[in-house]
């Protein structure tokens, strides 16, 4: 094990599990994740190799023996009668028979109904009665001449839960962590691999978290498929639940007024509505107004009596188009149904979660070191709901007197929730707090902006802070940043907006004809845009000896970077010139040959061209900055070298942020051009 792996199994013993483990034990077995990581949990927890073998071959054999499979159900029911008595793992969800005044079991996938629960468990465990519970459950078959009589008894029954919890020792253990560490953890026990995400993308998918921690909290995420929208909602918490956007009703959602049954938000912490989004969608108009009351205040009527509930809500669906298209022609809520594209709903989000910055999911992004057991994560969360964190910024920093109480709420809770998970011990410096607080203003900066564009009496909003020392911030989210002549609110009153290239206008040498400058540029993490030729081509546009200093040109990625980089000085030099370009790098300890085999297909490769490669290495220590200088005069600092560019699909030869550097995420990085 790494170090965190070894101290995440140190501090929570018995209480964190090997990740890539649910994979092994899965198979075609259809349960939530939070099932699997239970039974993981409890024959897994631990370090020892051979103990983990085998607590998996005993899950395996527990799945095997007690998992009821739909197309095995009648094997399943057959058992039971011919033993008399079986345990099985199957949904179950429960039904008042007014009729005959009893609670009625129905196994979702063993196929069998009726079955007689007693009234004490349903009251120890009302979520029954809502949709279903994974539960672990001893069945009895006993025939019965009288046809009236039901021939299955539920002897036992136990969800799939975690019994207790001590959150003092949660607390305690969370001080032993920095909070890089605390965050790694956190993506871990998500199933992610933190070492492939940055600190914002972390932030985006621990936000996902939010509506578990924080009471009435109102979520939006919108963006590509295939970013893992729902995953979060559908396994990871037995509090959570998943619904389609379009099948939910007044009754189910909220009360039926004919039977007076609670629904949905009165048994779930959260509730989301997946494939959200579709124009062409309908809606109940019943519905709608329902929710925007519930969302603003927390109630709702049940006939003449007004009822109060906690349930989170999250909305995630697909956007059609592109983030710029989007900004240029309509709004970022343009693909919701007509009915929810109001800006009455739409003011009541408290985080608009840009989807279009979260990775589509690939199988290398998954974990393989320890995180918690969902189960005891999820209880975690819930227990925080207790607490409010929200007002902890207010001893270093003050919102701006002109934003609403509505924008004010929203960033508070979008930070109490930050905090919760993040630093729920509430030792947070500072700076930490400062992060979270422009974040939290971000995401309801992003639906402020866009309500503007949809309504034109939303008056603007200037989103911002200051400190105690008096000095302000403004926040400005990244699409406006990246694209901020289509940002302009301008499309509630019809005018479109002008439009620009795909470089940020930050970079004032987005083409050919730019005269270079003296100028120093910040990226931030996840701006799309950015190429070699766009930053760099126009300062090294007649360079004839050029010298680019990087100690970390070792890997594959990073050859390929320096590859891209003599592609654009191909591109700035006419056939008849020649350049020169000198390498100076670290050598690689314990890969020196494959880095050497590279630099020397690209020397073959650039001459046949004009470019002359050359490298030599030097200690790590001779070097004290990654630049690029050249015989024109121009001396180019990069704080990251030409690693500036995150993960994307290399071994993809039809994925366009593989061939045109412009479309992948950037890394946060300054580049600072000077005279010499």
């Amino acid at each position: 094990m790494n170090p965190l792996d070894q101290k995440i199994n140190d501090q929570f013993a018995g209480l964190v599990v090997r990740k890539d483990l649910v994979k092994l034990v899965k198979g075609n077995a259809i349960v939530p994740t939070y099932v699997l990581e239970y039974l993981l949990g409890q024959y897994c927890a631990t370090s020892d190799e051979a103990s983990i073998l085998s607590g998996v071959e005993t899950v395996k054999e527990i799945l095997r023996k007690h998992y009821v499979h739909r197309n095995e159900a009648g094997l399943v029911r057959s058992m039971i009668r011919e033993r008399g008595r079986h345990k099985v793992i199957d949904k179950i969800s429960v039904a008042l028979n007014d009729k005959r005044d009893v609670y009625e079991a129905t196994f979702g996938n063993l196929g069998i109904k009726q079955v007689i629960v007693n009234a004490d468990t349903v009251k120890r465990h009302p979520k029954l009665l809502v949709s279903g519970v994974w539960c672990i459950a001893d069945l009895e078959y006993e025939y019965s001449e009288d046809k009236k009589n039901i021939p299955w008894i539920l002897d036992t029954i136990k969800p799939i839960q975690l019994s207790h919890f001590d959150f003092d020792q949660y607390l305690a253990a969370r001080r032993q962590f920095t909070t890089e560490d605390w965050i790694d953890l956190l993506m871990q026990s998500i199933g992610f691999d933190p070492a492939l995400f940055g600190r914002r993308n972390k932030l985006l998918q621990l936000l996902r978290l939010v509506p578990y921690c924080e009471r009435n909290y109102n979520l939006i995420e919108l963006g590509p498929k295939g970013t893992g929208k729902s995953h979060i909602y559908s396994e990871f918490s037995p509090h959570g639940i998943l619904i389609s956007g379009g099948e939910v009703t007044v009754a189910k959602l909220f009360v039926n007024n004919s039977t007076g049954k609670i629904g949905l938000v009165g048994y779930w912490d959260t509730v989301a509505f997946d494939e959200f989004a579709g124009k062409k969608k309908r809606a109940n108009k019943a519905l709608v107004d329902i929710l925007k009351n519930y969302m603003a205040n927390k109630t709702f009527s049940r006939g003449i009596e007004t009822l109060g509930a906690e349930a989170s809500m999250a909305f995630v669906g697909n956007t059609q188009h592109t983030l710029p298209y989007m900004l240029r022609h309509s709004d970022l809520f343009d693909d919701l149904p007509e009915q929810y594209h109001d800006s009455a709903f739409l003011d009541r989000l408290h985080f608009y979660l840009p989807g279009w910055e979260v990775d589509i999911i690939r199988g290398e992004m998954f974990s393989e070191g320890y995180g918690f057991v969902v189960d005891y994560l999820a209880e975690i969360l819930r227990n925080m709901r207790n607490h409010d964190h929200s007002q902890l910024y207010t001893e270093h920093f003050e919102l701006f007197a002109d934003i609403s109480t509505r924008d004010r709420t929203s960033i508070e809770k979008t930070f109490s929730g930050l905090m919760k998970i993040l630093y729920p011990h509430k030792e947070a410096s500072p700076d930490e707090m400062e992060e979270l607080l422009r974040f939290a203003i971000e995401g309801r900066k992003r639906v402020k902006d866009q309500l503007m564009r949809i309504d034109a009496t939303y008056a603007a909003v200037s989103f911002g802070y200051r400190d105690t020392d008096g000095n302000t911030s403004q926040v400005k989210t990244l699409e406006e940043e990246t694209y901020p002549r289509y940002f302009s609110a301008v499309n509630a009153e019809g005018v479109e907006p002008q439009p620009e290239s795909l470089a940020p206008t930050a970079l004032a040498v987005d083409s050919e004809d730019s005269s270079p400058k003296e100028q120093h540029l910040v990226f931030q993490e996840n701006q799309r845009g950015v190429s070699f030729d766009t930053l760099l081509g126009p300062y090294l546009k007649d360079a004839r000896k050029i010298v680019v200093t990087d100690p970390y040109i070792r890997q594959f990625y990073q050859a390929r970077n320096l590859m891209e980089l003599l592609e654009t000085i191909a591109r700035r030099k006419t056939d008849d010139d020649e350049v020169s370009v000198r390498l100076i790098t670290t050598e690689d300890d314990f890969n020196g040959f494959e880095q050497n085999r590279r630099f020397e297909e690209m020397q073959v490769s650039a001459a046949a061209i004009g470019i002359q490669f050359s490298w030599e290495y030097v200690d790590s220590g001779a070097i004290h900055a990654r630049h690029i200088v050249t015989d024109t005069d121009w001396k180019i600092l990069l704080d990251r070298g030409l690693d500036i560019f995150q993960r994307y699909e290399m071994n993809d030869a039809f994925a366009f942020s593989n061939r045109l550097q412009q479309y992948r995420a950037c890394k946060g990085f300054d580049v600072t051009f000077l005279r010499v």
